[in-house]
């Protein structure tokens, strides 16, 4: 059985997992979210992008696991990647749900869809953070009303370096074996970056037709997703 290690995207705490983790666990699989430094129950930790990524690596060697899954959502995608090169052999598999992908030199406000300076602009008018989207950014997504709720009363403001601070590789991205779920409400096809990972023998492309959130909006079919992408 694998461990898995599950990391939220922006504003979240290691609670937007509570649903997966327990079928995880029910499957006989161990589950271990994580609260990135700087978010939720951790608001109060100073953060930067390294700090996310040291996160990462620090509790899977916390709990000295092996056969690991690392899953990122999201903006978690850059830390976990970065992550699932520096612990080696431990590692059995990378798993990026709708997330971003470090690029050496790279940050997720250079990646940023409408350009790094318009990025930069949102964050200069969020206080050293990026502040967390009202409920009708969350339209068009798979969610409940329910669900919406949940999700923005639990979510953080977050801190401005982690989605600055440039990303380091200790090893090409594409050596690693990864499955990248596309959740189709979201955007039919995933980014340039992505798409040219996928194009390697160790990626592969799963797709899930429900919005970016699949935690909050499908959490029972992404627990059988992550279980079937470990073996």
């Amino acid at each position: 059985m694998a461990e898995f290690v599950l990391v939220p995207g922006a504003w979240l705490g290691a609670w937007a997992w509570d649903e997966v983790a327990a079928e995880l666990r029910a499957a006989g699989h161990g589950a271990h979210p994580l609260t990135l430094s700087g978010l939720a129950e951790k608001r109060d930790v100073p953060a930067g992008q390294r700090t996310h990524v040291q996160d990462v690596v620090g509790e899977v060697e916390r709990l000295d696991l092996r056969d690991v899954v690392l899953v990122g959502h999201s903006y978690s995608g850059i830390p976990v990647g970065q992550a699932a090169a520096q612990i080696g052999d431990r590692l059995a598999r990378l798993v990026l749900v709708d997330a971003e992908v470090p690029v050496e030199g790279g940050s997720f406000a250079s990646g940023w869809w409408e350009g790094q300076a318009k990025f930069e602009a949102i964050l200069a008018g969020g206080d050293g953070f990026w502040q967390p989207p009202a409920v009708d950014e969350f339209e068009g997504q798979g969610l409940t009303d329910e669900q919406t709720a949940r999700l923005v009363a639990g979510a953080t403001p977050h801190p401005a370096a982690t989605l600055t601070e440039p990303a380091t590789l200790a090893r090409p991205l594409s050596d690693l074996p990864t499955t990248y779920i596309k959740c189709l409400l979201d955007g039919p096809e995933p980014n340039s970056d992505v798409a040219a990972l996928l194009a390697g023998e160790k990626w592969r492309l799963v797709e899930m037709n429900t919005g970016h959130w699949p935690m909050f909006s499908e959490p029972r079919p992404l627990a059988a997703l992550l279980a079937s992408e470990a073996a």
